[in-house]
């Protein structure tokens, strides 16, 4: 198929069987050739001014044009060529510095030389890309975060994790990348089904598959309060199917002993009079009769396949919910865009004793802003008063105390700054991300419920000093 990345277009198929890091040129036509390294010989010494300060960017030191550089292209003259043509052309060129000359060069390969490389897929490079391209479709989860949230759950081959995610399977995809192929993974989803465009981009084989499940959000209530039964579930597919045959057999078995009666009870000489007549109408009816018979099959066919994938998607329900009812899952991952406080207090439930779990959230707290401008005044007037706050992981946080069965709970916020490093010019970027999100991890414990909850907060108000209680209540005020 037809591949569009960055204004150029290209057709795979000459890629494969190549092993990847292979760069290709692309040629006329869409069609991909491997590159052949050809070792720049310069002896000439470049020359190059002291600084930029005289240069003007005008846009005249150019004396190629766009219609020029076109008819070049249409000449068949490759991108090599066309960058050293628009080297000799720049008026400006010689008078910039080294630094500047090498950034230039770069710049127009870029945009003129049709080279890519195909490399494999792998947790770091989608991640950027999507970060990068799509940031909204991952929650803004950042590549440094995911690799956090990783290392704080403890991801390795032969656990069992719980995952919540709606990153577009991205979350998930580098979970099933560290395993390896090896333990099992439930994934839980809203909605109908679980989304995992993501997933596919990494190539997985069918191994990594094999053990993953997956479980709505909508039963989990039904799971845990146990009214979650298997009376949905069929014992074979093939039983609806054979009923609906045999059915389908005395139909078509009474439709051909009533056409025999009616055959039987047209007198003779109608017969001769038409009879040329009803060769014609025969031979429609049984094309009609052929027509009816293959469009039946195929809806047996059509039916019979919808009722074993609903077999099989039950039964796969079924493998998970006992999976869950077990309890013992290694570990817990949510980066979800809904709420996390009720998805990790009902999680947790299938998590067992001192096992990690990670929550991402793109937000530690929100406050709700306004703004009025005032034209008429010639003034900028910004207004802000309190709407509300609204915040997910401190919610979680406390409620989580309050709840017991947690220790080394952190909620953490990673700071990310990226490095030019080059020689004579190793410098920190201008530009960086603002956030990366915010992690709340920590790790369960054995929960004693034989105590009350009365007994509990009782005991804390004897052991806390006095100085601690006031600063909490005054806190509170």
């Amino acid at each position: 198929r037809k591949i569009i990345f960055e204004k150029q277009w290209f057709y795979l198929d000459n890629a494969i069987g190549h092993t990847y890091g292979t760069t290709f040129e692309v040629t006329s036509g869409g069609n991909l050739q491997p590159k052949q390294e050809v070792e720049e010989t310069t002896t000439e010494t470049k020359e190059a001014g002291t600084d930029n300060r005289n240069i003007v960017d005008d846009g005249k030191s150019q004396k190629l044009t766009h219609d020029d550089i076109k008819a070049l292209k249409d000449k068949g003259i490759k991108g090599q060529e066309i960058v050293q043509q628009l080297i000799e052309n720049s008026t400006t060129f010689r008078d910039k510095t080294e630094f500047a000359q090498d950034k230039y060069i770069k710049k127009k390969k870029k945009k003129y030389e049709a080279i890519i490389t195909i490399v494999k897929p792998s947790t770091r490079i989608l991640s950027t890309m999507y970060y990068a391209r799509e940031p909204g479709k991952i929650n803004h989860l950042r590549y440094d975060t995911l690799a956090q949230m990783l290392t704080l759950g403890n991801i390795r081959a032969g656990n069992k994790m719980i995952v919540m995610e709606t990153c577009a399977g991205l979350v998930l995809g580098a979970i099933m990348e560290r395993m390896g192929g090896y333990g099992s993974i439930i994934q839980m989803y809203p909605g109908g089904g679980p989304v995992r465009a993501a997933t596919s981009c990494f190539g997985f084989p069918k191994l990594f598959f094999d053990n993953l499940h997956e479980f709505p959000l909508s039963k989990l209530e039904s799971l845990l309060s146990g009214t979650f039964s298997t009376e949905t579930l069929p014992s074979d597919p093939e039983d609806n199917t054979l009923a609906e045959e045999e059915s389908n057999g005395l139909t078509d078995e009474k439709q051909t002993s009533l056409q025999e009666t009616e055959e039987e009870s047209t007198p003779e000489t109608a017969m001769e009079i038409n009879q040329t007549e009803e060769q014609d109408t025969m031979d429609i009816n049984a094309e009609d009769v052929e027509f009816k018979e293959n469009k039946e099959k195929e809806n047996k066919d059509n039916v019979r396949e919808k009722q074993r994938k609903q077999w099989e998607r039950r039964k796969k329900l079924m493998e998970t919910a006992a999976l869950l009812r077990e309890k013992n899952a290694d570990g817990l991952i949510v980066a979800s865009k809904f709420h996390p406080t009720p998805l990790l207090l009902a999680l947790l439930e299938f998590v067992a004793p001192s096992r990690p779990f990670v929550v991402y959230c793109q937000y530690k707290e929100v406050n709700q802003v306004c703004y009025f401008s005032c034209s008429s005044l010639r003034l900028f007037c910004c207004i802000t008063y309190y709407l509300g706050f609204f915040k997910p992981l401190l919610e979680c946080y406390t409620k989580l105390r309050e709840r017991g069965g947690v220790i080394n709970l952190k909620l953490s916020e990673t700071w990310l700054r990226n490095y030019q490093v080059l020689p004579d010019r190793s410098h920190p970027k201008l530009t960086m991300s603002g956030g990366g999100g915010y992690l709340l991890s920590g790790i369960t414990v054995v929960l004693d419920k034989g105590k009350s909850d009365s007994s509990n907060s009782e005991a804390l108000k004897i052991e806390e000093p006095s100085s601690k209680r006031c600063k909490v209540q005054d806190f509170h005020c």
